[in-house]
């Protein structure tokens, strides 16, 4: 059923651009884990609702995302930051093709490493979006926070993990340290004091945080 409502809502989806199309087929070619579909839609509609100057993306991947989120509100300005090489050098090429060099800026570099940067710079971002490493999200969370601006948001993709955290002894053995911190995350995140926080049921667990007044 659960794949089967995926697909439906998917089909409900507006036509895409070209360049959105090649990005989805490129990343499934290449094994690149990016938002899928109705999960983005839902992101670019917060996005519509909120209008953010500014956003912190915790994992760039090959720029998919971000790219997404421009197209949501043109007039945002996006720091993104990726790890990985050769997925930093494709989110480069494909941000560059798009023209949204302006609005969008990658760091290459240890996400824990460059948020405490940031930090101590005092910078500031209306919305963070954490779709990084899921076994350090508390972490990613606990240093971005004091940058977020008051009445902004969180959000936290992957929180349901494919459904494990409801069964956690039906994963892979390799995932199930994984599983238990994204429980203990769950948990943590749904009961912090400075935050009221939802989590969606759409595609693979979309947690929404918003920082109290």
């Amino acid at each position: 059923m659960e794949g089967q409502l995926a697909t439906y809502l998917t089909k409900l989806l507006p036509i895409q651009e070209d360049w959105v199309m090649e990005m989805e087929k490129e990343a499934k070619k290449e094994n690149v884990p990016i938002m899928d579909p109705v999960s983005m839609d839902f992101i670019m509609l917060l996005i519509k609702l909120t209008k953010p100057k500014r956003i912190l993306e915790i994992g760039t991947a090959i720029g998919y995302s971000a790219l997404r989120m421009v197209e949501a509100y043109p007039k945002v300005s996006i720091v993104t930051i990726e790890r990985d090489n050769a997925r930093y050098e494709k989110a480069v090429q494909h941000i560059k093709q798009q023209n949204k060099t302006g609005n969008i800026t990658v760091v290459h570099g240890d996400a824990l490493e460059k948020i405490e940067a940031m930090a101590a710079k005092k910078e500031s971002f209306d919305l963070i979006f954490i779709d990084a490493a899921k076994g350090q999200y508390k972490r990613f969370f606990e240093l971005a926070s004091p940058m977020l601006e008051n009445g902004g948001l969180i959000l936290s993709d992957n929180v349901l993990f494919k459904g494990y955290v409801v069964h956690p002894e039906e994963a892979h053995s390799r995932h199930k340290k994984m599983v238990e911190r994204i429980q203990n995350y769950n948990d943590w995140l749904t009961k912090h004091p400075d935050y009221t926080t939802s989590i969606v049921p759409i595609g693979d667990g979309v947690a929404i945080s918003l920082k109290n007044w």
